[in-house]
């Protein structure tokens, strides 16, 4: 029987079909029973029968027409096809969620076949090869009667799974699993196309292995974690699906109607072999800076609006002169959510006359500061993606040429190095953030209460709120350290220099849950200090901002339980929606050209051109 994932309001709920005739209305009502079922108070929805929705496609957000019928515009569910080649992080993140299902494309079915007649025919020939015939690591010279072949792979993946920690998510994991296959299905593995179909049935059924979290040097590859994901496959160790929770892996897959794999020569080291893990984790990570950092413009723009700064620093004629591409764009967003001639604030009129020079360099110099972790989240993308789509196993198969040749690409050292980059990068968005928010908290530099509340001494307001933003920045000064200027031999010298491109992954996603919190907090508090401006108005998309946090955090008027509400806005943030609200005012003033305001202001003076020569002497 299909089943179809269906998103009602950031939640993923799976509805079965019995008949693939039935229309999309029909779909989306059993999905809103389904959501309104799970809910205490019915999900706000008091007759089904009367809600309107809309249905889109996940993959393309294509608009569905209610009375079309299921199987004339889906298919059992969206797919991605992969083929080795064109994965990006975007998408990969997207599997993750659980938003689309996996298939291979003909021409990489076709691919992994060829791969696989090669190998078995070194096996039937006997031939002497690394990893299909012969031990692993110091081993590489043991060669193994071709009766223990399936042995040897086996105890290959149930040794290296000698991980720690906690377990992957299950979002985490789908990563892991979908991107393992896209690699598989390069063709350079030696996999066979039925091992390769149950690791897709098992993903798109969300059949999700026990996988620690500890245990990889990336390189030769993440071996542990890798194990892992393999061993639940194999129908051993434990593993977790919507249906079962977490239980013993034979049980999971019978579950789902589905056999652990059976390992043929080569195929254990083709499953474990590779920067997978890195990888996955850094396409997250990737992904979550870039929606930081563009929302992070929109944060320091409000905060500048309540501390009544100037924009004639987001000048274009300044940022032209140091063509950055990424301070260029956070000098449009300043320019495109402030510029006064297109979005009046009233805010801003209110001081347009003070006698204040200029502004401090955490308002100032935003476009600098901001700009670079644009660019460096550009260049990690990049590698990232590459390395999406790389064969990273040891020996190579190479169908074409008839032979299988061993290498390196399992070392994990380019998006190690990548990922240090980009912690190192981001970080600063929770740097800068923090003293923003101490300039708002701080009345000699605010003008606005003491720590944004009224009553100071009996109410402390956000004392400890910026506190846990100046916590979160030092210890991201510790995460910030490079785990791949880190090496430790391992397999008795063999594999005598490693990338640490795990711990690289981990920590870079735990400094950008820091950057998120620290922005968290500084939008609360820039909301906060726009209830003292208040009759005053800012810009029409800053108020949208505003009137967003208020749809989830209430203005403080005492002191209050305040975790709450800094999770509430974290939410926020990692779900888009302050970019998506201000996105649109953003896209306007880009697209349609508008001529840049440059308002006069006493923190700037201009002299008149003096006169050229030619026109003194027609003067005279």
């Amino acid at each position: 029987m299909p089943r179809f994932t269906v998103h009602v309001r950031d939640e993923w709920l799976t509805v079965p079909c019995k008949d693939a005739s039935y229309s999309i209305n029909w779909l989306g009502v059993e999905a809103l029973k389904r959501y309104a079922k799970n809910k205490p108070d019915n999900g706000g929805i008091s007759n089904i029968k009367d809600v309107r929705f809309v249905a889109r496609r996940c993959q393309g957000q294509g608009l569905l027409d209610g009375d079309d019928t299921i199987e004339d515009v889906l298919e059992d569910n969206d797919f991605v096809e992969l083929d080795g080649n064109s994965l990006c992080s975007t998408d990969l993140v997207n599997l993750g969620r659980g938003r689309y299902k996996i298939k291979l494309t003909p021409e990489a079915e076709k691919k992994v076949e060829q791969s696989r007649e090669l190998l078995d025919t070194i096996v039937k020939e006997k031939q002497v090869v690394y990893g299909i015939t012969t031990g692993f690591g110091k081993f590489a010279r043991t060669v193994i009667p071709i009766s223990k072949l399936k042995e040897l792979q086996e105890n290959l993946i149930r040794s290296h799974s000698a991980g720690l920690g906690s377990p992957l998510s299950p979002e985490r994991t789908r990563m892991l699993l979908a991107l393992r296959i896209n690699v598989l299905a390069k063709g350079h593995s030696g996999i066979s196309l039925e091992t390769l179909h149950t690791m897709i049935q098992a993903f798109n059924a969300s059949c999700l292995s026990f996988v620690p979290e500890k245990g990889t040097v990336g390189a030769s590859g993440d071996l542990a974690p890798l194990s892992h994901l393999a061993l639940g496959l194999m129908g051993e160790g434990k593993m977790w699906s919507p249906k079962s929770g977490w239980a013993d892996a034979k049980y999971v897959l019978e579950a789902h109607g589905l056999r652990p794999i059976s390992l043929k020569p080569k195929e254990g080291l083709a499953l474990i072999n590779g920067t997978q893990m890195i990888t996955s984790l850094g396409a997250e990570a990737v992904e979550r800076a870039e929606s930081v950092a563009r929302q992070a413009d929109i944060i320091a723009a409000l905060t500048l609006e309540v501390l009544k700064g100037t924009t004639k620093a987001f000048d274009s004629d300044i940022h032209e002169l140091r063509p950055h591409p990424g301070q260029k764009e956070v000098a449009l967003r300043f320019r495109s959510l402030l510029d006064s001639d297109h979005h009046p604030s009233e805010i801003a009129e209110s001081h347009r006359f003070c006698d204040r020079v200029q502004d401090a360099y955490t308002m100032r110099c935003c476009p600098q500061v901001h700009g670079i972790v644009n660019d460096t989240t550009a260049f990690v993308r990049n590698i990232i993606n590459t390395e999406i789509n790389s064969a990273t196993d040891n020996p190579m198969v190479f169908a074409e040429r008839g032979e299988t040749i061993s290498g390196g690409n399992f070392h994990g050292e380019y998006p190690a190095k990548a990922l240090d980059y980009l912690a190192i990068g981001v970080h600063e968005l929770a740097s800068i953030s923090e003293r923003r928010i101490e300039r708002l908290c701080n009345p000699s530099l605010s003008e606005l209460p003491a720590f944004l509340v009224n009553e100071g001494g009996l109410n402390s307001g956000f004392m400890i709120a910026h506190c846990t933003a100046a916590a979160l920045v030092s210890e991201n000064k510790v995460l910030c350290h490079p785990s791949s200027v880190d090496s430790l031999s391992t397999s008795a010298a063999t594999e005598d220099h490693v990338s640490m491109g795990g711990w690289a992954a981990r920590k870079a996603l735990r400094v950008i849950e820091h950057v998120e919190q620290v922005l968290a907090i500084e939008l609360l508090a820039a909301c906060q200090g726009i209830e003292f401006l208040r009759p005053l108005r800012t810009t029409t998309p800053l108020e949208k901002v505003y009137d967003l946090v208020r749809s989830v955090v209430k203005p403080w008027i005492k002191d209050r339980f305040m975790s709450a509400d800094i999770e509430a806005v974290h939410r926020l943030l990692i779900d888009q929606k302050v970019w998506n609200v201000a996105k649109p005012y953003i896209e306007k003033y880009c697209t349609e050209l508008l001529p840049e305001s440059r308002p006069s202001s006493p923190t700037a003076f201009s002299l008149e051109a003096p006169p050229s020569p030619r026109k003194r002497v027609r003067l005279e």
